[in-house]
């Protein structure tokens, strides 16, 4: 096992690094800490992990320094009873030097896979002079679960896939603002295609047929290797239904009690007990998440309805059967989406007069924000109740700008408590602090 080792060791250091489009998230490293990226399947962890190798290349890191070592290979199966510190025995029977001269950087991809893989990170973390990273998600634990064995002694980031961002620089499209009449035009046919294809690297370019069916793939994998068999669910049918028909009810409300109801309706008799933990996996395996209510009592915050929403906007259309999920909730689930990439922090608001405003949370400044989402104003009552919603919010937490995002229409209102900036999606995901 240690030669087969260290020709893997060996591979990987001769080869070229696959580096992708660079991604926006920068991995901060803490002395002593391991780094860890956590987010859904196919989100681009890997190609991540290889971005951030390159970068240490760029400072003047030797690439014999480099460990890089991929623990789903087929070929490491042994390292299930052998354990992983037979990982840096072959790395320094290959540099005996550098155990105690030199920073070894280690890179650990779906590490999880290997019994006592936490003791192994936190002693060679002590003992040995490394800079570690990992990263994965496997039935064997999701990466969120992997963050939260290393509490202490790892600092734990999160990658989505791309953002609007992102995809316009996997395009090689120029968006710094102010943009001039040409580039607007570029921006604006870049989120088109953002909004058919969605975020995931993956299926960026492919034609419609073969990303419906990646996308299916990806949903497949994510219920049935993450969840299914991970919890062992006794049944597994009635997740597969209520994860789609959460997807086809996207940006909309629902509460456990619904959740069971209609599991019912189809004929499962699966307890209020076990929607609520499926609903806790979905957004363990970062797939959904849920907005609660914005209120100072988290007891009356989390016993209101809930909305949900998908990791991917174009995952929906491509799995649900479209006839549920309108243009104005998938526009919606992009916004949530990158105020998502910017806190974990979102609630929706509720007036004194019980009218709704989409989106609350606090940017990077720590500014409170209050966002609406609506495709189109045109229609005079559908203005009026985003306006009137949005104002009243504004009054009652104080807040003197808000934000109405829309699919296409741009403008600047003035009213008493102060400013309501409507945006196209494309300029606001530009922006993405609000």
């Amino acid at each position: 096992m240690i030669e087969l080792l260290k020709e893997m060791i060996l591979d990987a250091q001769a080869g070229s690094l696959y580096i992708g489009t660079p991604r926006h998230i920068r991995p901060a490293y803490v002395k002593n800490k391991a780094t860890i990226i956590i987010g859904v399947r196919r989100s681009g962890k890997s190609t991540l992990l290889s971005q951030i190798a390159d970068n240490w290349l760029s400072e003047g890191v030797l690439r014999e320094n480099i460990l890089y070592i991929n623990f789903f290979d087929d070929r490491l199966s042994k390292l299930q009873t052998l354990g992983p510190d037979i990982v840096m025995q072959s790395y320094y029977s290959l540099y005996p030097h550098k155990k105690t001269q030199e920073t070894t950087y280690c890179f650990f991809d779906e590490i999880q896979i290997i019994p006592g893989w936490e003791a192994f990170i936190d002693r060679i973390l002590r003992t040995e002079n490394v800079v570690v990273y990992i990263s994965g998600s496997s039935a064997q634990m999701l990466s969120k679960e992997i963050a939260t064995q290393m509490r202490g002694r790892a600092l734990s980031w999160e990658l989505f896939p791309f953002s609007f961002k992102e995809f316009a620089d996997h395009l090689t499209i120029e968006r710094n603002l102010p943009l001039n009449t040409q580039h607007r035009l570029f921006i604006e046919n870049a989120f088109q295609n953002y909004w058919d294809c969605g975020g995931f690297p993956e299926v960026a370019g492919l034609e419609k047929s073969l990303r419906i069916k990646v996308h299916q793939e990806y949903f497949e994998s994510i219920l049935f290797r993450d969840l299914i068999e991970r919890y062992d669910i006794s049944h597994p049918r009635a997740l597969v239904d209520l994860a789609k028909h959460m997807l086809e009810n996207i940006a909309s409300m629902y509460t456990v009690n619904s959740m069971t109801g209609f599991l019912k309706s189809l004929g499962y008799s699966v307890p209020k007990s076990s929607v609520s933990e499926y609903l806790k996996w979905f957004e363990d395996a970062y797939f959904l998440f849920t907005v609660r209510l914005y209120d100072a009592s988290f007891r009356r915050s989390n016993a209101n309805p809930k909305k949900i929403y998908c990791v991917d906007h174009a995952l929906i259309r491509s799995v649900s059967s479209g006839i549920l999920t309108n243009s104005g909730h998938i526009l919606e689930n992009i916004i949530f989406m990158a105020i998502r990439q910017l806190t974990s922090e979102i609630f929706y608001y509720k007036t004194r007069t019980n009218l709704e405003v989409d989106f609350v949370f606090k940017n990077t400044e720590g500014k409170l924000i209050l966002m609406q989402v609506c495709e189109s104003l045109v229609n005079p009552k559908t203005r009026q109740r985003e306006i009137n919603a949005l104002e009243a919010a504004m009054a009652e937490l104080k807040v003197t700008n808000g934000f109405i995002i829309t699919r296409n229409e741009s403008e600047s209102l003035v009213i008493e408590i102060g400013t309501i900036e409507i945006l196209p999606a494309w300029k606001a995901l530009l922006l993405n602090n609000f």
